[in-house]
């Protein structure tokens, strides 16, 4: 195969699985298969993210230039990198490969337009991506229904998987990939499961259009595969984080004959192997005045709050807590943009290739954020007892003091028993999700000496994104398009799985 195979990605979010696919090198040739020819994103700040992305990637690895390095650090502006007359035509390429357009309301002339001029004349490509995930996912679900279920009922979103079909129908890849969240296998909608409606009309997009949906996880066929089988889980394929998604590969009618390998499982990721070499930093205080001394202070009087407090390791809690304010009292940075180096590197050399730069100044969108101090004790209470006791506190296990007052608790979007929950060492994390943007409570530092919720950068690591990847915005915005993603290195397996069916089918 000599010209690179097009893809184009729909709902793109930050870019994850155009990210995999276009990172995928082919082991026989040791280059890259994959050409991501179009993305579109229909939020502003995301489609930012893609097209610095994209400038990245149109130069070969040793060849991007210092320029995006002082950039994504903070030392010079985008528009000083993009307006940049020695990388114009990169910044061209990157401008056409990014599109900002929200796929139902943009006209679609004008994207069957970019994506004939994207592919080039190629009949044989991929299309990727996936709809919003809000109107199927459980927890949106049940919030949508307890207070309106006709809009439950009636939310388009069910709908936007139609703008994904009317793509295939049009243009007719060879292969697709289409990822969405677990909740899609329940989720109901007219009287009939959303799943079946896809299934249906993915298959047959159009009456001289077919395609077979296989599994990622199963090398046979799709016509004999339970919902279930749909559903990857992405710990198993080292990605450090218990993310179930639903990811279908369809194949087109002409393709069918032709088998295709499934992922291959590896051994599981912990949170350690990917957060514990970054730099420590430690948290901050919100709505008072914030202090190396007064955040330590706030520590100190945790242990104040266990009066009452009767478990059978008490002890053994009460002392890690102070070993932890020994060593808190060592941690006075809040990190930063870029701040610092690994302390070490604790990753296997195939994750140490893909997450580390040596370019990079200092890891990169690295900084605490502010917790009010109840909160902050908390969390110090609750990354010490998970030390102790090997997983995160349910909320009735927390001390009487440190229980919250607040009687809504439980209308929040997370369950209310995990209020507050610490991504523990030993184990992939709980998965990462947009509600990250809002508070850190269900994304506590494992290390009770930092005291904090993750950082943009650690929940990208637990994401599967390199280091080098920059998201734009502030930081709310930089968390929900990390929380939104598909994780780039399953993305890459993917791509894999895929292009075994392009060297073996009738498009090679």
């Amino acid at each position: 195969m000599d010209a690179p195979i097009p893809l184009i990605d729909l709902f793109a979010g930050p870019g994850g699985l155009g990210e995999g696919f276009a990172a995928y090198v082919d082991p026989a040739t040791s280059k890259h298969p994959f050409r991501l020819a179009l993305s579109v994103e229909k939020d502003p700040i995301a489609h930012r993210t893609l097209q610095l992305r994209a400038l990245f990637r149109s130069f070969a690895k040793p060849a991007v230039p210092d320029l995006y390095y002082d950039y994504v650090c903070g030392r010079v502006t985008r528009e000083q990198l993009f307006l940049d007359s020695r990388y114009s035509s990169e910044v061209e390429k990157a401008r056409h490969e990014a599109v900002c357009a929200e796929l139902g309301d943009s006209p679609e002339a004008e994207l069957d337009v970019r994506i004939r001029r994207a592919l080039g004349g190629a009949t044989d490509w991929v299309l990727i991506g996936g709809p919003p995930c809000q109107a199927y996912s459980l927890v949106g679900r049940s919030r949508v229904r307890g207070v309106d279920p006709d809009k439950y009922k009636n939310d388009p979103r069910h709908l936007l998987y139609k703008e994904y079909l009317r793509v295939l129908r049009t243009h007719g890849p060879a292969l697709f990939v289409m990822e969405n969240v677990k909740g899609m296998l329940s989720s109901m909608h007219g009287g009939r499961l959303i799943f079946d409606h896809i299934i249906e009309d993915l298959s047959r997009p159009a009456d001289d259009l077919h395609y077979e949906i296989r599994s990622f996880v199963l090398p046979r066929s799709g016509g004999d595969h339970k919902p279930t089988d749909y559903v990857i889980k992405s710990e198993y394929f080292s990605v450090p984080q218990a993310r179930h998604r639903v990811i279908l590969l369809g194949v087109r009618s002409d393709l069918a004959s032709h088998v295709h390998s499934s992922l291959v499982p590896a051994e599981k990721v912990k949170v350690r192997e990917v957060l514990k070499g970054l730099p420590p930093i430690r948290g901050r205080l919100s709505k008072e005045p914030d202090s190396h001394e007064s955040w330590l202070a706030a520590l100190d009087d945790t242990r104040r709050q266990l009066v009452g407090w009767r478990h059978p390791d008490r002890v053994e809690v009460v002392e890690r807590m102070d070993r932890a304010l020994t060593k808190a009292a060592q941690i006075r940075a809040t990190g930063g943009a870029c701040f610092a180096k690994p302390t070490s590197n604790q990753l296997r050399a195939e994750l140490s290739e893909w997450f580390l730069d040596d370019r990079l100044a200092g890891v990169i969108q690295h900084e605490s954020r502010a917790h009010m101090r109840t909160d902050l004790q908390r969390y110090f209470f609750a990354s010490t007892f998970a030390g102790v006791i090997g997983s995160s506190p349910k909320l009735q296990e927390l001390p009487a003091r440190l229980q919250p007052e607040h009687a809504n608790a439980a209308n929040d979007d997370v369950p209310f028993a995990d209020r507050f929950r610490v991504q523990v060492w030993q184990n992939p994390s709980s998965t990462v999700v947009s509600h990250i943007a809002k508070d850190g409570h269900y994304f506590i530092h494992p290390d009770p000496a930092q005291c904090r919720s993750l950082t943009v950068r650690e929940a990208a690591r637990l994401q599967s994104f390199p280091d080098n990847y920059f998201f734009e915005g502030n930081r709310t915005e930089q968390f929900t398009q990390v929380g939104n993603a598909v994780p780039p290195f399953l993305a890459r397996q993917l791509a894999h799985v895929v292009y075994q069916l392009f060297r073996e089918g009738t498009c090679t």
